[in-house]
C-alpha cells in the first residue's frame, strides 16, 4: 500500500478506456449542484450511461469523475460545445492530463518515434517504456504482466479512435479543427503531442496574433 500512495501512477485506464458517449452522457451530472445524489442514483439505476453491468457502470463513474477533476469547471463547458471532430482530440488531452502512465508513454516514446525515421509505435515499443518506469516505480513493477498488457492495449486503443495509428501502427497526425485552443488556454504542449512540426505550430500561433 505503501508503494502505492509514494507512486504517480494508476493503471486505471484500464477500468474505462475511452469513453468519450459516457462522458458526454454524465456531463450534467457532473456539473450538477447534486453531483453526489446523481452519481449515486445512477451507479444504482443506470439512468443515463445504460450500461447494463453494475460493475463496469461504476468503474466508467469513478473514471469520468476522475478525469471531470482534473481540469476546470471551464473546460467542460468548452467541450460540449466544441464539435464531434474536437471532442475525441479534447478528451484525449484530458486522458494525458489525468493519467501520468498515458502522459509518459506519449512523451517518451510516441513523440520520439514520430520524430525519428519509423513514425510508427506497437506494443513493443510501449512495453520497454513500461519496463523503464517499473525499474523506478516500485508500485507499477508490482503490476502483472497481464495489467501491463492491458494498460498497453488501451494506450493503443486510444490512439487509434483519435485516428493519430492507423492499423499497420503508423502514426499519422490526428485531424482537428480547433488546435489554437489549446494554445489559449496556456497547454501548448498539447500540439507536438498531437504530432504537429513546429512550424505547423508556429503559424497556429501566428493566426492567433
Amino acid at each position: 500500500m505503501a508503494m502505492k500512495i509514494n507512486s504517480p501512477y494508476t493503471a486505471a485506464i484500464t477500468g474505462g478506456g475511452f469513453l468519450l458517449n459516457e462522458t458526454l452522457a454524465l456531463l450534467p451530472l457532473l456539473q450538477s449542484e447534486d453531483r453526489e445524489e446523481l452519481l449515486k442514483d445512477e451507479r444504482l439505476n443506470n439512468r443515463v450511461l445504460l450500461i447494463n453491468a453494475e460493475t463496469s457502470r461504476k468503474r466508467a463513474i469513478a473514471e469520468i469523475s476522475r478525469r471531470y477533476d482534473v481540469m476546470p469547471p471551464a473546460f467542460w463547458q468548452d467541450f460540449l460545445v466544441m464539435t464531434s471532430v474536437e471532442q475525441p482530440i479534447a478528451l484525449f488531452f484530458v486522458l494525458l492530463k489525468t493519467y501520468k502512465i498515458l502522459f509518459d508513454f506519449h512523451v517518451n516514446v510516441t513523440i520520439r518515434r514520430w520524430n525519428s525515421v519509423a513514425k510508427s509505435v506497437n506494443n513493443d515499443d510501449i512495453l520497454m517504456e513500461f519496463n523503464e518506469i517499473s525499474a523506478r516505480d516500485a508500485f507499477v513493477d508490482s503490476w502483472s504482466e497481464a495489467t501491463k498488457n492491458k494498460v498497453i492495449s488501451a494506450y493503443l486503443s486510444i490512439l487509434r479512435k483519435i485516428g493519430m495509428l492507423n492499423r499497420d501502427y503508423q502514426l499519422q497526425v490526428p485531424y482537428c479543427t480547433n488546435y489554437p485552443y489549446y494554445l489559449q488556454i496556456g497547454e501548448p504542449w498539447f500540439l507536438e503531442a498531437c504530432l504537429l512540426q513546429p512550424y505547423q505550430i508556429e503559424k497556429i500561433k501566428n493566426s492567433l496574433l
